[in-house]
């Protein structure tokens, strides 16, 4: 797919983002019965073919339930503390409603700073891919036990996002407390309209939101649109919509229309190229045959390492190096699954036998055709 969805009946890969109030009984601790919904949903999407990716919050609210606190502490240890007690009983509580459809789950916390660092990037997406390959639906939380700033209101909206860019998904469903974007604050005006579709890149997007400097002011919608426009960047479209409407999920994947709908401008293949290609930067070279010349200017394949006969400069898996033919010429550009250092050692290597030589297998290719550009 190379342009952004129209709606949800085209997905096939979705990030379903779910607010504290409804996965924890506003607040309260877990709502099993609100948890055994999604599980029902989500199994419902998956027996269609499509993939979930479901980004949940309530770690807290369920820790501070265990410890039997009164409210919400405000020292950033005891938030930690309570995230780390709480993380117990969000995972058992997932593991719970999904196993009457014999769909296993499996936790990933993530950090911004895992999604920032290129080899830990990689890495977390090489782990999410293998999990839906295997029909596992990963439950992804900001790791709030070893984060500071990032704990805070609205924050796994842009996870969500970061998410979705990460694993290049079709569309993110932000699932709210809120019944999408209205052209002006409800709460204040009883003849607001609910905007059912709108470009993310709309230039008064953020000041129907609330945004800094808006006297309109719509609760959390301004760190949802925030994620709208981020998730926008690799052309995925957002639907922000309330997360009590029955079968919600179920019903945008049939392609109604229900809460707001972001769509995005970019070209979903052009807009991750020319993110490569934005780099100057170059880390490294890598020198191919001829062989694996002509399969990546006239097939678009991937770069394997038993095409590559030469590697030059110092750098780490997930950084940008040009890819050269025999006599120098840059053909490509991309970013290497392995270091400098390894691939050296796997240098006119079939594939697999990368782990005999080196111990380990990140991935088959030295560069994937996804991470690759060509400008000429």
């Amino acid at each position: 797919m190379q342009k952004s969805i129209k709606n949800l009946s085209q997905a096939r890969l979705i990030v379903v983002k779910v607010g504290s109030s409804l996965v924890t009984a506003e607040g309260k601790g877990v709502d099993k019965q609100a948890l055994s919904n999604w599980a029902v949903q989500i199994a419902g999407l998956k027996a269609q073919g499509i993939q979930v990716i479901f980004v949940s919050s309530g770690a807290i609210a369920e820790g501070i339930k265990r410890l039997g606190w009164d409210k919400r502490p405000k020292a950033v240890n005891e938030l930690q503390a309570a995230a780390a007690v709480g993380q117990m009983g969000i995972a058992q509580a997932y593991e719970e409603a999904f196993a009457p459809h014999g769909i296993m789950t499996a936790q990933v916390l993530l950090t911004h700073e895992d999604l920032s660092n290129r080899t830990r990037y990689l890495n977390a997406r090489s782990t999410l891919r293998t999990l839906l390959e295997k029909g596992i639906v990963p439950i992804i939380n900001e790791n709030d036990t070893v984060t500071i700033d990032e704990i805070k209101l609205g924050d796994n909206d842009t996870l969500g996002a970061l998410v979705t860019n990460l694993v290049e998904a079709d569309a993110l469903v932000i699932l709210t407390d809120q019944q999408g974007l209205y052209d002006s604050d409800p709460r204040k005006n009883s003849q607001a309209k609910l905007i059912g579709r709108i470009a993310a890149e709309h230039p008064d997007l953020e000041r129907m939101a609330g945004g800094a400097g808006s006297a309109v002011g719509t609760g959390g919608m301004y760190t949802k649109v925030m994620a709208a426009k981020r998730a926008a960047l690799s052309g995925a479209a957002t639907v922000v919509a309330g997360g009590r409407v029955p079968a919600v999920l179920e019903r945008l994947a049939r392609g109604e229309s229900i809460g707001t709908l972001f769509t995005s401008e970019h070209n979903r293949i052009n807009a991750r190229k020319q993110w490569l290609l934005g780099h100057v930067q170059l880390c490294g070279r890598l020198t191919v045959d001829i062989g694996a010349e002509r399969a990546i200017v006239e097939k678009h394949a991937s770069l394997l390492p038993v095409g590559c006969i030469r590697v030059e400069g110092h750098f780490y898996r997930g950084e940008l190096v040009a890819v050269v033919n025999a006599e120098g010429k840059e053909i490509a550009r991309g970013l290497c699954n392995y270091s400098s250092s390894e691939t050296q050692k796997i240098l006119r290597t079939p594939s697999d036998q990368i782990e005999a030589k080196i111990g380990y297998i990140m991935e088959d290719e030295l560069i994937h055709r996804d991470n690759m550009a060509r400008p000429w």
